[in-house]
Order: C-alpha cells, then structure tokens, then sequence
C-alpha cells in the first residue's frame, strides 16, 4: 500500500531541490570523468557519488590511496567556477590527499 504523504511547499521546494543537486552533482562528476580519465583519484561528494579519475596507478580495493572529499555546495562551487580550487582546499572546504589530487588544470567544468 502506498504512503499517503502530503508536501507543503517548503517540503515540496525543498524535495525539488533536492533532486536537482543530486543530478548537478553527478553531472559534474561524469564532465570530470570525461576531462580527466584515469582511476588513481577518487572524489567523493557524499551522500551522493564517488567517481575515479586521473591517469595513474589504478585503485581496485579499500580506500585509494589518493582521495578528494568534499560537500554538494562546495562540488558545485569549484565545478561552476564560482570558487576556487586553492581557496576551497585552504579554507578546508576540499579535503585532499595524495598524489594527483590538485584539480586545478581541470576546473571550472561548466
């Protein structure tokens, strides 16, 4: 049986946008994926994907050795240009390690 469940539109704006960063999220990472192919960097924006790029040693099992780990806003930011990359690893905004992990060279991707 379906839930009957009702949406005020805060909940219904806020769903909407919602869906919206996911899809902005994952857009962006697939455009990297394509900028930049490879498996020795994972960039990780929870809760909404991880992806592999960077030519170089490639990563199978466990965590990569080189790792990007950042939140959706902040993904957007430096993807779209509006922040970047040296300011948002400075603040902490990115949290980046190992080899490879300057995205620099690639950004802004929109």
């Amino acid at each position: 049986m379906a839930r009957n469940r009702q949406l005020d539109s805060d909940g219904l704006r806020a769903a909407f946008e919602a869906d919206d960063v996911r899809a902005l999220v994952k857009h962006y990472l697939a455009v990297l994926e394509t900028r930049a192919p490879g498996h020795a960097v994972e960039v990780r924006v929870p809760p909404y994907a991880a992806v592999q790029v960077i030519e170089g040693v490639r990563h199978t099992r466990g965590t990569p050795p080189a790792v990007i780990e950042t939140d959706a806003a902040t993904w957007l930011a430096v993807a779209t240009g509006e922040l970047g990359w040296a300011e948002a690893v400075a603040t902490g905004r990115v949290r980046a390690s190992g080899e490879r992990t300057d995205l620099s060279a690639y950004l802004p991707l929109g």
